[in-house]
């Protein structure tokens, strides 16, 4: 083939885009919503996959085809027939080539469509420029810069893996090359053999040369072996000249390439470079090579066609791939502060349809495609509880461990109740629980407990085991068989003990309300006082509640000294900890809680403080069987006393409710992810924060605190004073003005979409902010926006 008549400039240009330390591309996959095209050129939106579909055996035109479109992001020329010497002696590009470089780039042109690569077309990538960069040479690396080194190995290693059941010859190479810098790498030491194994099967070398081990030296061999992956002698079996010149550029091309890496490890889109990784043995041999991402067509695919449809497994991997490319977009984009925590809609417009968002159910089967499209909508219009700025509610957070654990909870989709058909879960739940009893301070962690579905459920679990331990007879009889019993709580509990009341018989009248102080703690004075009250009246009390952690203002009941009056009184002491028991993980605070372990009951949400993904409530006894001996029912279809196991471990007729969620693996996992002394800094550092806020706004113009003091919790409870109404002075009406503050500012955010914080009345307390933490992801600077979005949006008020 002659040489065209633009040879020596694409020679040039081809020898400029090694030097990436002028310019350099990223590549990129861009969202759907980001398509785009670039000076008229319609660009293709491709995935890294789409390299290692190529099948070529040649390793050279694999690393200069991976060189051009994904580091450089444009095609090679495939006009011109170089050779290995040529090209080495173009490699130091003079003036002129920087001039022809520099005005091509300036026209910022990009493929319209496919090149030609060593006779295959390849479909171009989407690229995006990145910042200037100087890169060495990995091998001329300084002392200390090993830590640099990891993440473009680790990149290596992802190429590696989608090689394997792509192109055993790059597969082979890639092993080689990685082995090179880090001798030791267990993956690719156990690849090497395998895939020259499985180059013999496959018969790629008819001749029956050896395919030995990585060569010490770079000297190139004459007859069979692989030489240095750095030797310029890496010459494959192939005929064309091209081929020559490609591998003429080899050692600079991979030298270029791990530099690149090296300084550009930041890429967003790393983790999807691969889409799997099949390593072929060991422990991960149910890996299926067939397990990647490639473009499938859904609009004609129903849920029919998934398994366990005949020839579903295929669509069924693609279905699951993009939804799980839906999850995790959404989940790089929660941690975007510069994402909108929500996109509000008010009903009628979302029951009227958004955008093809529609919520109506259809006879008919629709499309996996619509479906998708449904997926993607449904987190659309949603809320980012996960966001840094969202603060609304004491569940927040997007545990990333927690959400492996759903996922997987999800996929086993188990029942609770026997340990037959969840023998993991039923094992993780009791030493779980049981070490949650010994952080609450219960001899050796003995007595009992169970997860339930949410603090209100295990509150009244509380009332139904005290009730059960003093009148028994009532679960046979019912509440006749009982005097009239009462219950006392906080006039700032949580609703669920009124709701246990109603629920169970007692009646919401006989729930009595105690007086708390400015800080919202219960009077222990009038606790006792009341206690007498209702005696002389004829009732019978029987269980009284101590919050830790109240809902809104935080606060922590004196546990000790009500304990006090329960053990004179005989009552049952529950301690309601489902926002404040995530503190007995942490040193610094478990203090605010002193005295639970004398308690009879406790709850503990760790879907709340601890950042566990929603829902994850425990009731813990003190107890041993009171649980079993107030629930069980002994159902014979599911609790058979004969079973080849120790029946003690089903848990089902413990519970109020037969199916049961597991919601404790997601929890387990996260505990042994972060340790008890992860979960210790992370409520630390949020109530550190609640006290940088505190600090912030106590004595700043145009706040006023709810109530003196430092709060207990991450609860900081405070009023927004429009400039309108500072100087105007106390009275009805700067209070109906003052009411209407929190709401209007509240409809503001949410419409903007910038942050979301709870308000509230209390008492006699007009509308006002509550500002909780319990996300870790929040830091400083989110507070500090909090606080100017207030004033920026209450200002004219």
């Amino acid at each position: 083939m002659g040489q065209c008549e633009t040879e020596t400039e694409c020679v040039k240009k081809k020898m400029k885009k090694y030097r990436v330390d002028e310019e350099v591309y990223n590549f990129t996959i861009l969202d759907e919503e980001d398509y785009q095209t670039r000076d008229g050129g319609g660009m293709l939106r491709q995935s890294f996959r789409q390299v290692f579909d190529v099948q070529v055996r040649a390793f050279g035109e694999n690393l200069f085809w991976f060189t051009e479109t994904a580091v450089i992001g444009r095609p090679l020329c495939s006009c011109c027939d170089q050779q290995t010497q040529r090209a080495e002696e173009q490699a130091a590009p003079g003036e002129e080539e920087e001039e022809e470089l520099e005005a091509r780039d300036s026209r910022n042109t990009a493929p319209s469509g496919p090149a030609e690569i060593g006779g295959r077309t390849h479909a171009p990538l989407l690229v995006e420029p990145l910042p200037t960069h100087e890169v060495k040479d990995v091998g001329q690396q300084t002392e200390g810069e090993d830590e640099d080194l990891k993440a473009p190995l680790e990149l290596l290693m992802e190429f590696l893996r989608a090689a394997m059941d792509r192109d055993f010859w790059l597969a082979r190479k890639l092993c080689q090359l990685i082995l090179i810098y880090e001798p030791d790498n267990p993956e690719a030491s156990e690849f090497l053999p395998l895939i020259q194994k499985k180059l013999l099967e496959v018969e790629l070398f008819p001749d029956g040369r050896t395919h030995g081990g990585l060569m010490a030296t770079s000297e190139p061999r004459t007859t069979g072996g692989d030489q240095d992956p750095n030797s310029a002698n890496l010459i494959p079996p192939s005929t064309t000249n091209e081929y020559a010149w490609m591998h003429g550029c080899t050692r600079k091309l991979g030298m270029k390439i791990c530099g690149f890496l090296q300084k550009n490890n930041s890429m967003e889109e790393k983790g999807r470079l691969a889409g799997h990784k099949n390593l072929l043995a060991g422990d991960n041999s149910d890996r299926d090579a067939r397990f990647r991402h490639t473009e499938t067509d859904f609009s004609n695919l129903f849920a029919r066609d998934l398994l366990p449809a005949k020839n579903g497994e295929e669509p069924t991997i693609q279905f699951l791939l993009e939804v799980v490319d839906i999850l995790t977009n959404y989940v790089k984009k929660t941690f975007d502060r510069s994402t909108k925590v929500l996109d509000f809609h008010h009903p009628h417009q979302l029951l009227e349809g958004m955008e093809g968002f529609n919520l109506e159910l259809s006879d008919q089967p629709e499309s996996l495609e619509q479906i998708l499209v449904d997926c993607r909508d449904t987190l659309k219009y949603g809320v980012r509880t996960g966001h840094p700025r969202f603060f609304n509610q004491l569940s927040s957070g997007l545990d990333i461990i927690g959400l492996a654990g759903e996922w997987l909870t999800s996929t086993a989709n188990t029942n609770m109740f026997t340990y037959e058909i969840a023998p993991v879960f039923v094992l993780m739940e009791q030493l779980t629980l049981k070490k949650m009893r010994e952080m609450i301070g219960w001899p050796s962690g003995e007595g009992d407990g169970i997860f339930s579905p949410g603090g209100a459920i295990s509150n009244m679990y509380s009332v139904m085991i005290a009730r059960y331990k003093y009148f028994p007879e009532v679960k046979t009889k019912g509440m006749s068989a009982a005097p009239r019993l009462v219950l006392f709580t906080s006039e700032h509990s949580h609703y669920s003990i009124k709701k246990a009341g109603a629920a169970l018989g007692f009646g919401t009248e006989n729930v009595i309300l105690l007086s708390t102080d400015e800080r919202g703690r219960v009077i222990p004075a009038d606790l006792e006082a009341k206690i007498i009250d209702a005696k002389q009246k004829g009732y019978v009390p029987l269980f009284v509640n101590a919050t830790a952690g109240s809902t809104v203002y935080g606060a922590f009941d004196p546990i000790n000294e009500i304990a006090d009056i329960c053990e004179k009184y005989n009552l049952w002491l529950h301690v309601d900890g489902a926002w404040g028991g995530g503190l007995l993980m942490s040193r610094k605070h478990r203090h605010k809680l002193s005295g639970v372990e004398r308690a009879n009951s406790v709850t503990w949400n760790p879907h709340k403080m601890m950042g566990v993904p929603l829902q994850c409530s425990a009731i813990l006894v003190r107890e041993k069987g009171i649980l079993a001996g107030c629930n069980s029912m002994c159902a014979g279809y599911l609790f058979q006393p004969d079973k080849q196991y120790d029946v003690t471990y089903d848990t089902g007729d413990k519970a109020i409710q037969c199916g049961r969620h597991v919601d404790i693996f997601k929890f387990w996992l996260m505990w042994k992810a972060k340790g008890t002394i992860g979960f210790e800094q992370h409520i630390d550092k949020c109530l550190d924060l609640s006290q940088y806020l505190y600090n912030k706004i106590k004595n700043r113009e145009g706040y006023q605190m709810v109530f003196d003091g430092v709060p207990q919790h991450t609860n900081v409870c405070f009023w927004y004073i429009p400039p309108s109404l500072r100087g105007m002075p106390d009275g009805d009406e700067r209070r109906e003005k003052l009411h209407m503050v929190a709401p209007k500012v509240k409809a503001m955010m949410m419409e903007s979409g910038t942050t979301m914080v709870g308000y509230q009345p209390q008492g006699n307390n007009v509308n006002f902010f509550r500002m909780v933490v319990s996300n870790p992801a929040v830091t400083q600077s989110d507070i500090d926006f909090l606080i100017d979005e207030i004033e920026r949006l209450g200002q004219d008020l």
